[in-house]
């Protein structure tokens, strides 16, 4: 028998990029990694210049994992990223400015009301699955025109992460039926379609890609693109899909009620479903797979409060962590709303902001430290609650991403939720489910069970009790601050100027 070959799998991140190769056995021979930033112009905006973050990401790991694949051959190539984002390009593809990115991106608060009003939110919901929230693409798109009309009118194609790698790579226009159902209020839910009159209605003038399946082949490698990457001329791409889908496809979080949790620099919960399930403040959408659904929850800020922790305090994220480690759950009277940049589900507030209540002279690094982990696991309680009451199930909870490293804040979040998280081996895994998507749509059909074996399972210990008699009142701080919340994310935005802030990154 000849050579089995390899699957490249590529992951375009918010504060960086990963690569892997894979062999049929879903081992993986050779993974690279290239940080980079996030730029932050405004308060409230998140964008990536496409060209210098995606493309030239793309190029870098793919030219260091072919000088590891030795003598095997690259056979596919599957890409996924952040997303639902907004980058509008001419008809050549170019793109026209840098993409907007998505949740943590609050710019378009005005037009997710008018949107609403327009349409009707049951409608939008009914349609599409969510409710208008600064998630949805299509407020995005209102804000470009309202904005940046010079941009909007020469706008003729609508690209994310993944798909904007398609297009580079293959010439071929195309976006998955995962990422286009986060296109609210675009794409119709239940027809598994674009919905012509919204588009109109919000995006006249641009050719929407047409629509496949992650595990779709949808081109193969150019002659240009093979020169300029590196790979083999002719080898197939797959459409691709938004990261944590990938991610998700990772760890096998694929059957009714399976349920992945996504320790990044935002929280994200992903849990499949037989069919559709809207609930209030969370996301309805298409799986990664024909005939399946998901529910979507996403916290706008997580790992991002310990980075701003460590930058503020100093230190190293291990010693960090060792030190709240020893400070006993409840952080000696400390309760932080973790909604530093606003939130996403299941609050969808922009204007939130982040609190630390009850702080005093005596609480030094290690409990801010521990507060943060906390107050993202009251995060993942509140939106599990709210996937249970939209109907959805609790049969198995997977535990993925850089923050699951350590075991403190997995340990802190399965106490405060009261669940199990199956820790896998491949724990930052959006660009090995890429490997994943593109092995199925080879016809490979892997194991994940084989391929990503659970090396670990946390239970709830007896902190959950203390936790238990802190969580209400993390879910009242919200509604007793909210007034002073919003006044001082209005004081915020009206002081920023370009002459008295530096453009800021989120890394």
């Amino acid at each position: 028998m000849g050579d089995p070959g390899l699957v490249l799998g590529i992951d375009i991140g918010t504060s960086g990029s990963k690569g892997v190769l894979v062999d049929s056995r879903g081992a993986v021979v050779a993974r690279a990694a290239r940080p980079h930033d996030t730029s932050r112009p405004r308060p409230g905006w998140y964008e990536h210049d496409a060209e210098t973050v995606w493309w030239q990401d793309f190029l870098a790991l793919t030219r260091e994992l072919s000088a590891g694949a030795g003598d095997h051959p690259i056979i596919g190539v599957s890409a996924s990223g952040i997303g639902p984002v907004l980058l509008p390009a001419d008809a050549s593809g170019k793109p026209l400015r840098p993409a907007i990115l998505y949740g943590v991106d609050t710019r378009a608060f005005d037009e997710i009301r008018e949107l609403t009003r327009e349409f009707g939110e049951e409608s939008i919901v009914e349609r599409g699955g969510s409710a208008l929230g600064a998630q949805a693409v299509g407020p995005k798109w209102r804000w470009l025109a309202k904005h940046e009309p010079e941009v909007f009118a020469r706008a003729e194609l609508f690209l994310m992460a993944s798909s904007f790698l398609v297009l580079r790579l293959t010439g071929e226009y195309v976006l998955d039926h995962h990422s286009a159902s986060q296109c609210d209020p675009m794409y119709d839910l239940r027809e598994g379609r674009w919905a012509p009159d919204r588009v109109a209605a919000i995006a006249p003038g641009v050719e929407l890609p047409r629509l496949a399946w992650p595990t779709e082949v949808v081109g193969s490698v150019t002659a240009e693109a093979a020169a300029e990457t590196g790979l083999p001329q002719g080898i197939p791409v797959t459409a691709g899909t938004v990261d944590a889908w990938a991610e998700a496809t990772s760890v096998g979080v694929t059957a009714p009620g399976d349920t992945m949790l996504m320790y990044g620099t935002t929280m994200f919960l992903i849990q499949t479903l037989a069919d559709p399930r809207p609930g209030p403040g969370l996301w309805a959408t298409r799986g990664a797979f024909p005939g399946t659904y998901s529910l979507a929850a996403g916290m706008a800020t997580s790992g991002a409060i310990t980075d701003w922790l460590r930058d503020l305090v100093g230190g190293e994220f291990g010693e960090l962590a060792a030190a709240a480690d020893e400070v006993p759950a409840g952080s000696r009277g400390l309760l932080l709303l973790p909604y530093f940049a606003g939130e996403r589900t299941p609050v969808p507030d922009p204007d939130a902001r982040g609190i630390i209540a009850g702080l005093t002279t005596s609480h030094g690094r290690a409990e801010l430290y521990r507060a943060a982990l906390e107050g993202t696991a009251y995060g993942v309680r509140h939106n599990l609650e709210a996937m249970r009451e939209a109907g959805g199930g609790t049969r198995r909870f997977v535990a993925v991403g850089g923050g699951t490293r350590g075991g403190v804040w997995t340990r802190i979040v399965s106490d405060v939720a009261r669940i199990e998280q199956e820790i896998p081996a491949e724990t930052i895994g959006a660009a090995f489910g890429d490997a994943v998507l593109a092995s199925c749509a080879l016809g490979r059909e892997p194991d994940i069970e084989a391929w990503n074996p659970v090396t670990e399972v946390v239970r709830p210990g007896a902190d959950a009790d203390v936790y238990d008699e802190f969580y209400p009142h993390y879910r009242a701080l919200y509604q007793s601050t909210v007034d002073t919340a919003h006044f001082l994310a209005r004081k915020n935005s009206l002081a920023f100027t370009p002459e008295n802030s530096r453009q800021s990154r989120l890394r």
